[in-house]
């Protein structure tokens, strides 16, 4: 269930917004570049609500936070379907980027980390893995419905299928979510033995592994949305046609749920910051492989590599900060990085184009991209592991 609340995400993801980018530009006669920072700024402001959403889920609890969230969402995307002009459109992109992208995947995920300790990580990986394909077929379900039905009536639809899917899920598929005490831990949330409080976020800000997660997420946002928004125009300049470099998202798509699936359950069984490192080394590598990239094999080696190390990140993260620090802030710890996570996705492709303007190429661009994903690649495995508050160090 989870899994699906993460795929009604999709119309508040990137690809699910782009099939209406066109009509919103005819219909309201604006400009591509005035549609596009109308989304930056929804994406940006959007993500600053995230830290709330999180600290909600913590003190009212996954199912009334997923409810509220459902409804708002709902709501905005009825916001969206009635728009006229661009401060509209703007602030309706506010809520479907904070809700919809932000709010349901990150309580998909939180739910899961919550509620259950064995296995983990094979869990969030269920879930990723369902959650990642409904997202991928809603760019073209939406397709088809504003064929037949206009783009406002679309977005109509899909607030009525949130609400009527996402809601019922929040009041009765997730009853039995509670927050399950971790291994050595007293049913009250301390520290089982000695008392111990649980990890404070001012604490947990202040680790290296804290800082080395975060990094990795938001960096892997930043590049991948930056050449996933322009894959056309980046792997045209490798000489793929436009219909080419478009079926690339499905190596992507089909790569990036086969990694969901492996990272999130190897983390049951290996160190996260090793995946971490992993990851973002990974990134680095395919990056730096694009002045190869060319129609064929290389090409699909690129797609399926870059599609397995945003899934890969993204999955480790949603592990990794229950594994190292529990569950007892995790709804506000995971609304602070997805908040740098989903801002890191709204300057990433105004960087690359930029770049690309200065450059003439996106070749040089993207392997300069490659530097702070293979540097943090190297720092996470110097990221020591975190000591729960009052636990003595280990004697020497």
């Amino acid at each position: 269930m989870t899994g699906a609340v993460m795929a009604l995400s999709g119309p508040g993801q990137t690809a699910g917004m782009s099939v209406f980018v066109d009509h919103i530009i005819t219909d309201l006669d604006v400009s591509r570049s005035a549609v596009s920072t109308a989304y930056m700024i929804g994406t940006l402001a959007g993500a600053l609500a995230l830290p709330w959403i999180g600290r909600a889920v913590d003190r009212f609890g996954v199912r009334r936070v997923l409810a509220t969230v459902a409804l708002a969402f709902g709501a905005f995307l009825l916001l969206l379907s009635s728009v006229r002009e661009l401060v509209g459109l703007t602030a309706g992109f506010v809520g479907a980027r904070a809700l919809g992208q932000g709010g349901m995947t990150m309580i998909s995920t939180t739910a899961v980390g919550i509620a259950v300790t064995r296995k983990r990580g094979t869990a969030l990986g269920i879930t990723a893995a369902a959650g990642n394909a409904g997202i991928s077929f809603f760019p073209l379900l939406a397709e088809r419905v504003i064929v037949e039905l206009g783009w406002r009536w679309t977005f109509v639809a899909e607030a009525g299928l949130v609400w009527a899917v996402v809601l019922p899920i929040a009041w009765w598929g997730l009853r039995g979510v509670r927050r399950a005490p971790e291994e050595g831990e007293s049913s009250d949330g301390t520290d089982g033995g000695d008392g111990s409080p649980a990890w404070p976020l001012r604490a947990i800000v202040r680790t290296s592994m804290f800082w080395a997660i975060t990094s990795a997420v938001a960096c892997s946002g930043l590049l991948t949305t930056a050449v996933f928004f322009h894959q056309v125009s980046v792997l045209g300049e490798q000489g793929l046609t436009p219909t080419q470099a478009a079926a690339n998202f499905l190596p992507q798509t089909l790569a990036g749920l086969a990694a969901s699936m492996a990272v999130s359950s190897a983390t049951d069984r290996i160190s996260p910051k090793l995946l971490v490192s992993a990851a973002m080394a990974v990134h680095a590598v395919t990056l730096a492989m694009l002045p190869l990239v060319s129609p064929g094999v290389t090409a699909l080696a690129y797609g399926a590599s870059l599609g397995a190390a945003a899934s890969a990140a993204r999955a480790v993260e949603a592990a990794a900060f229950p594994y190292y620090y529990g569950t007892n802030s995790l709804g506000t710890l995971r609304g602070l990085t997805q908040s740098v996570a989903v801002g890191s996705t709204a300057v990433g492709p105004l960087l690359l184009s930029a770049g690309y303007d200065l450059a003439g190429s996106y070749v040089p661009v993207v392997l300069v991209m490659a530097v702070p994903a293979a540097l943090i690649a190297v720092l996470a495995l110097f990221a020591r592991t975190p000591r729960r508050p009052g636990t003595p160090a280990p004697a020497p």
